[in-house]
């Protein structure tokens, strides 16, 4: 099933984010992980890649094809280009088609220092540009509605999305954010430039500070006032900040449904049980009944 066709229907998405656990003990624990999180009916699940190595027996590849055959959900794969050049990414494109896999969620990638970057794809338009033509995925694109840290500014941010989306980016799924209106005026931004794909925004519940703001720092999203009074309270009260975490996000993943929102998409840092609390507190909301 291509992602783009849930968005031609009149319904809303419920989707995750996973990524491939690192170690064999917590590779073992991701069956009790998927299984939770499957039952609560998503209509995918998107696997971090972790660079790094050939496409034979990666991880992401791996988490994928358990996702789409032991439990029945639509796997995206996210796929960087910086660190591979054309014969590589043609090797990953033959295994994922040979899986079964057909949809890709395209990126550059974060810079590295220990891995070296390639010439051959400097941005994930270059790579949807590259296999759009010789393959059959469906492509989905990442967007910042808080503009990417490397981004000159609003202009070249929105510029370089038009460039993605014209390349066959069919779905743009969002970096998570904190506060609802930048979301809702990068939507704008993205009817004003012409791009009719739908927009997706993702939602990082917080139930653990420290962890909150390592993520923070990598993806530049901002904390509002609301936000930094919730973790300066709670941060060393475990169990009152996983209780303000998940109402936290419940109240922003409400606000953006109650404005027509397209869908919902959980980085749920693989932890099944808060992304249970959240669908639990948002069920009627995305599906009416």
């Amino acid at each position: 099933m291509y992602i783009s066709d849930i968005y031609k229907k009149d319904k809303r998405s419920l989707s995750f984010e996973v990524f491939p656990p690192y170690g064999e003990t917590e590779w073992k624990k991701m069956d009790d992980t998927l299984a939770g999180l499957c039952e609560l009916n998503p209509d995918f699940i998107s696997i971090v890649f972790i660079p790094g190595g050939s496409s034979k027996g990666n991880r992401t590849i791996e988490l994928a094809k358990k996702i789409k055959d032991e439990y029945h959900v639509e796997p995206v794969v996210h796929l960087p280009s910086l660190f591979y050049d054309r014969g590589e990414i043609d090797a990953f494109a033959k295994t994922l088609t040979e899986a079964g896999i057909q949809n890709v969620l395209a990126l550059r990638g974060d810079r590295n220092p220990e891995i070296p970057e390639k010439d051959d794809f400097q941005h994930a338009s270059d790579l949807i540009s590259y296999l759009k033509p010789k393959s059959e995925f469906c492509f989905m694109g990442a967007c910042y509605p808080e503009c990417h840290p490397e981004s000159e500014d609003r202009v070249s941010e929105m510029l370089n999305l038009r460039k993605k989306v014209d390349a066959g980016a069919e779905v743009l799924l969002s970096q998570f954010f904190f506060e609802n209106e930048p979301f809702f005026r990068f939507q704008e931004d993205c009817k004003i430039a012409g791009m009719q794909a739908p927009v997706i925004p993702g939602i990082l519940p917080v139930v653990d500070a420290a962890q909150s703001r390592k993520m923070v720092s990598m993806c530049g999203a901002a904390f509002s006032q609301r936000f930094e009074r919730m973790i300066s309270k709670y941060e060393y009260n475990k169990e009152a900040m996983f209780d303000a975490g998940v109402s936290y996000a419940i109240s922003q993943c409400i606000d953006l449904l109650t404005s027509d929102i397209r869908g919902i998409h959980i980085y749920t840092m693989n932890n099944a049980v808060v992304t249970r609390k959240i669908c639990e507190g948002i069920g009627t909301v995305l599906c009416p009944a």
